[in-house]
């Protein structure tokens, strides 16, 4: 078995990329994947520190506040949340800095909580909430199905933005969904259409996977 070039050089790029955009440490016997902060990935960096840090059990520093310094009448549970919370500080600060290029780090608050840091970083990549709809709106509205990945997997695509837009505050129905699927699935399925204009009833999404779902299945038997 041979290797063609292509394939090698992609191979190559990609284990290039992996060891330059990522890095990997042990967390509390924990092996965790971060990919680095290259500035317009914040979102993915931002999912990746907070799923570590909490399946590494050390997040309580980037979802609570400093706790008040500790006393001679301290108790031993507010001592054992003190050191819970200042462990989880060095581990969450240490690997924000590990995992941003060096170029970015200017300007970010170095004498801060790991929140504080967090909180700077997101203001600075923050992205207004219409910017996000509308990308989200042209990604949606321009998806075609190409038959790869299977009719189903397009819809639940197509369903998943429609949840982000959603969450954004953006009221769009499954009526419109299932009316866009269909309006940019391929010829073939052209019967599905036309039985859908032909009832006044709409369909709901669950509907459509399955009536395009069956239809697809019965052209690859074709």
């Amino acid at each position: 078995y041979t290797v063609s070039s292509d394939t090698l050089f992609t191979l190559i790029v990609l284990i290039l990329y992996i060891a330059y955009f990522t890095v990997t440490f042990s967390v509390n016997n924990n092996m965790v994947t971060i990919e680095v902060l290259t500035g317009s990935n914040f979102k993915k960096w931002k999912e990746d520190i907070e799923f570590a840090m909490e399946m590494a059990d050390v997040d309580l520093s980037l979802v609570t506040d400093k706790p008040g310094d500790l006393t001679v009448t301290s108790t031993d549970d507010e001592k054992l949340v003190h050191a819970a919370w200042m462990k989880s500080n060095r581990i969450c600060l240490m690997s924000m800095r590990r995992s941003i290029l060096d170029h970015l780090k200017s300007g970010l608050p170095t004498d801060c909580t790991a929140k504080e840091l967090m909180t700077a970083i997101s203001e600075r990549y923050r992205v207004s909430s219409n910017a996000d709809i509308g990308s989200l709106l042209q990604v949606l509205f321009n998806m075609k199905y190409d038959g790869n990945g299977g009719v189903r997997d397009y819809v639940i695509r197509m369903v998943d933005y429609q949840t982000k837009v959603k969450a954004l505050k953006v009221d769009l129905s499954d009526t419109c969904i299932v009316h866009q699927a269909l309006n940019t699935l391929p010829p073939e399925f052209s019967i599905i259409k036309t039985n859908y204009n032909s009832q006044d009833e709409s369909w709901s999404i669950n509907d459509l996977i399955s009536k395009v779902v069956a239809e697809e299945e019965k052209l690859k038997k074709e």
